[in-house]
C-alpha cells in the first residue's frame, strides 16, 4: 500500500513541529479566533461540544467530532477530517503541534495539504513568536 494510504482513512497526511512554547499558550492560540481561522479558515468559530456545526467565510461547512480542551480539536472540514492535537514537552517549555488531515482523495492532494500544514505551521510559529 503506498505511503499515506490507510484502509479505513483513505489518504491521510501528518506534520508537526515543536514549538518554543508552553502548551497553556499554545493551546490558547490555536483553539481562540485568530488561530482558528489560519488553520480552519476565516469566520470559523468552534462550539467545543460533539457534533456542533460551523461555517467558514469560505462556505466550508463541518462538525465538531471531538473537542478535548488544552489537547485536541477534531473537525470534519468538508470531505475531510482535520486534527489539531498537542503534546508538551517534558521540560513544560515546549509543545509539540500536530495537524492530521484524512479521507484525501489522492497521493496529489495529499502533497498538496503537506505544503499546506507546513505553511500553516509556519504562520503559528511565527504568530506566536510575535506574542
Amino acid at each position: 500500500m503506498p505511503t499515506g494510504l490507510t484502509r479505513d482513512a483513505g489518504w491521510q497526511i501528518g506534520v508537526s513541529r515543536t514549538l518554543a512554547h508552553p502548551a497553556p499558550v499554545v493551546w490558547d492560540f490555536i483553539s481562540s479566533p485568530e488561530g482558528l481561522a489560519l488553520w480552519l479558515g476565516p469566520g470559523a468559530v468552534l462550539t467545543p461540544q460533539r457534533g456542533a456545526p460551523y461555517r467558514t467565510a469560505a462556505g466550508v461547512t463541518g462538525e465538531v467530532r471531538g473537542y478535548r480542551p488544552a489537547d485536541r480539536i477534531r473537525v470534519t472540514h468538508g470531505t475531510t477530517t482535520i486534527q489539531v492535537a498537542l503534546s508538551p514537552a517534558a521540560d513544560g517549555a515546549r509543545t509539540m503541534l500536530r495537524f492530521h488531515q484524512e479521507r484525501l482523495a489522492s497521493a496529489e492532494e495529499r502533497e498538496q495539504q503537506r505544503a499546506y500544514w507546513r505553511r500553516i505551521l509556519d504562520q503559528v510559529a511565527a504568530a506566536l513568536d510575535q506574542r
